[in-house]
């Protein structure tokens, strides 16, 4: 999701690679859930979100669409899932009773990166640190490679950017058609090649994106 504000008003101005430390530990939230309330529909997931949700969760991209815990909405152009706010507490829908995460171990790389957000630059990206966003005082410096907990941080790194760059593509190809069922067509496309279409759970995850990646390249005709 792009934001149009500078890195001044949302940030402490700093760039950070995977291998810096950042001030950004938090105690393991000591019970606070406050990020996962009132996100609106800015906890945006990409594919490895919905192939670790089957992985760990044994939930399928149709139960996870129909669930009420994910919907979809456009974004930059392009219709992507994200997580659903429950209405009547204005929290995400996969927190238990006692206010926890029901899927830590298989949560979107969304809440991993958070309080960091992802700047991007010409041939990758840099974090930055939201300064806003965490309530929880006199955080702790930690290593950003551990904060995320991605096996393969260089892998999903790349992935991550890729995915990035696709969907600037997609948003660019629907923004220049003036055929609204074209565009129409395109994100059912996107939407039911990256997400709606089961992964195998037994499969390195990366393989499979790759192929998908350059399928959805051929087919719309992307560099």
């Amino acid at each position: 999701m792009k934001r149009q504000v500078s890195l001044e008003e949302i940030s402490d101005g700093r760039l950070y690679g995977s291998r810096d430390m950042a001030r950004i530990g938090c105690g393991g939230c000591r019970g606070c859930s406050a990020c996962c309330h009132g996100m609106g529909k800015s906890a945006i997931l990409d594919p490895m979100d919905f192939y670790r949700l089957g992985q760990g969760q044994h939930l399928s991209p149709k139960y996870l669409l129909e669930s009420g815990r994910i919907e979809l909405n456009v974004v930059d152009g392009v219709i992507l899932p994200n997580l659903c706010m429950d209405d009547e507490a204005d929290a995400c829908g996969f927190l238990n009773e006692q206010g926890r995460c029901s899927i830590h171990a298989s949560r979107p790389g969304i809440c991993r990166l958070f309080p960091l957000g992802r700047f991007y630059e010409k041939d990758g990206f840099r974090y930055f640190i939201q300064t806003h966003e965490c309530p929880v005082p006199n955080k702790t410096k930690v290593r950003i490679e551990k904060w995320l907990e991605q096996p393969e941080l260089f892998r999903y790194e790349a992935y991550i950017f890729a995915w990035h760059q696709f969907l600037e593509q997609v948003g660019a190809l629907a923004a220049g058609e003036p055929d609204e069922e074209r565009v129409k067509n395109i994100n059912l496309y996107v939407l039911q090649l990256f997400f709606m279409k089961p992964y195998d759970w037994t499969e390195n995850f990366y393989t499979q994106f790759d192929a998908r990646l350059a399928a959805a390249r051929d087919v719309l005709d992307l560099q």
